[in-house]
């Protein structure tokens, strides 16, 4: 299968079970969910990877992309398993990997989007690029921004949004799916022209 006819493969990132389900870590989830619901597909246990995954495709007809949604369920700092798995299964080349994962390094909401790069403390990048053997992915980074005070980061990004962010929370979700769908259909730097300006 060449890289151009491979699936894409877009990987949430975030901790498995209802009490992470609204914390900062797990915004990649919520953009996945969104996208899942975009597309009527539906996610279920993958027979070979420990992850939730739904297939769809982007758009109608036989050339639209198709993609592979996936939520890794083995906690956060070691999502690299299942996203390998998904890859080697699905036959998704590196280069049609995006994660969408939370960033403490940008202001709430601000989206941010890169090939490669360092993973930021980040323990699910982490895990990917040591699993894939490469870092060589798309990152759509949703910013969380650092929290208050001398709080733990690692505590932080386990706390839910505040009510001031939840306010605004869906709508910052459905634009970072926006962007997701933007990366896929027109290209990384067509996308990052269009959501790097706010």
């Amino acid at each position: 299968m060449s890289a151009d006819n491979a699936p894409w493969l877009v990987v949430g990132l975030g901790n498995p079970g209802p009490e992470y389900a609204r914390n900062r870590h797990n915004v990649g989830f919520m953009v996945v969910d969104v996208l899942a619901g975009r597309l009527r597909a539906r996610f279920g246990r993958h027979r070979k990877a420990v992850a939730d995954v739904a297939e769809a495709r982007l758009g109608l007809g036989a050339d639209a992309p198709r993609l592979v949604l996936a939520k890794p369920l083995t906690y956060m700092n070691l999502s690299g398993g299942p996203v390998a798995g998904l890859a080697q299964f699905c036959k998704v080349p590196v280069e049609r990997i995006v994660a969408v994962h939370d960033e403490l390094d940008l202001p709430y909401g601000r989206l941010r989007m890169k090939v490669g790069g360092g993973e930021g403390g980040h323990n699910g990048l982490r895990s990917m690029s040591r699993s894939l053997g490469s870092k060589e992915y798309t990152r759509v980074r949703f910013g969380i921004g650092r929290p208050p005070g001398r709080q733990d980061p690692a505590d932080y990004v386990l706390t839910d949004f505040s009510a001031a962010e939840r306010k605004e929370l869906e709508y910052l979700v459905d634009r970072t799916a926006d962007a997701v769908e933007a990366v896929l259909a027109t290209g990384l730097e067509a996308a990052q022209n269009t959501y790097h300006a706010t």
